[in-house]
């Protein structure tokens, strides 16, 4: 078993992912690889979590990860996004419920299933209490697509409000977005909070761009040593690795859904074309037996006669 270098107690030990070099095995976006990384390191996540609700330090007194997995244990049930979830719910300070996940594939149903996450979070009430004692509830979603094109935005929080006068209805559930496609559009308050320095760890895809975000920011060394860690796992390597094959899986499935409901949008807007001409043939040839009728009464000639 690994231990990080900041734990193990020896000075001077230089960082074991420090020798390596090249591609990483699997990267952050591997949502396995992110709720790994995240479950074993506390360090990580607290700075995270500090990082997106602009916290302080000081200002965590317990992060606890209520739905944690067995790391490297072969699953029982199949990925199929529902059955095996791997997101992460963290229960802040005794009072906020955070649920963070990784998101690579748009499935086009992104507000649908955050927002269904985040109300299963939010109702979380037991018989007999009250509901001023519903915890906070914040849904974090790190999405390698832009959610909304027409709206590019690199980290983005939604509260529900009056669409007027914009007063908070509630500050009590909120939802989160970093877009990991528009680093780029990082605001000064995102940069000044080290959002785009997580975005570029999970987007990192070689040791040395690990090592270069580690000079720059210390807990990006502590999260470099546990991704060391989890990737020398053989068992871990092999939960990564069918979890990409599963998401390839779905892709496919996608698509070819994607595809049936177009040729299906397709074969509906031929035979409407069709059924539109036939009308129209058919409203031709009422105008013609109206014009010949008339035709007709003018020459005071009777219907069907020679």
């Amino acid at each position: 078993m690994f231990m990080s270098y900041l734990e193990s107690g020896i000075p001077n030990r230089a960082p074991q992912y420090m020798r390596a070099t090249g591609k990483l095995p699997y990267t952050l976006i591997n949502d396995y690889m992110f709720k790994a990384l995240l479950q074993k390191n506390q360090k990580v996540l607290k700075q995270l979590i500090c990082s997106l609700l602009h916290l302080q330090q000081e200002d965590i007194r317990s992060v606890k990860v209520t739905n944690p997995i067995l790391l490297g244990a072969v699953q029982t049930e199949d990925f199929d996004g529902k059955t095996f979830v791997l997101d992460i719910n963290v229960l802040l300070n005794d009072q906020t419920l955070i649920n963070l996940e990784m998101q690579v594939a748009d499935y086009r149903n992104w507000p649908e299933r955050s927002m269904a996450y985040l109300c299963r979070n939010f109702d979380r009430l037991q018989s007999g209490q009250y509901y001023m004692e519903i915890k906070p509830t914040i849904h974090i979603g790190f999405l390698d697509f832009t959610l909304f094109p027409e709206h590019p935005e690199f980290y983005a929080t939604y509260m529900m409000m009056n669409v007027k006068n914009h007063h908070i209805f509630t500050d009590r559930i909120a939802l989160s977005v970093v877009n990991l496609k528009h680093m780029e559009l990082a605001t000064q308050e995102d940069r000044e909070w080290k959002i785009d320095y997580w975005a570029s760890l999970f987007k990192a895809t070689t040791w040395e761009e690990l090592k270069m975000l580690a000079e720059q920011n210390p807990v990006m060394g502590d999260a470099a040593e546990t991704i060391y860690e989890l990737t020398a796992d053989e068992a871990i390597r092999e939960q990564c690795k069918a979890r990409e094959k599963q998401i390839k899986e779905m892709n496919t499935l996608v698509r070819e859904r994607e595809l049936a409901e177009r040729a299906r949008d397709a074969a509906w807007q031929e035979k409407a074309a069709a059924i539109r001409q036939l009308e129209e043939k058919d409203q031709r040839i009422a105008q013609l037996q109206q014009e010949l009728q008339r035709l007709k009464e003018r020459q005071h000639m009777p219907i069907g006669s020679d």
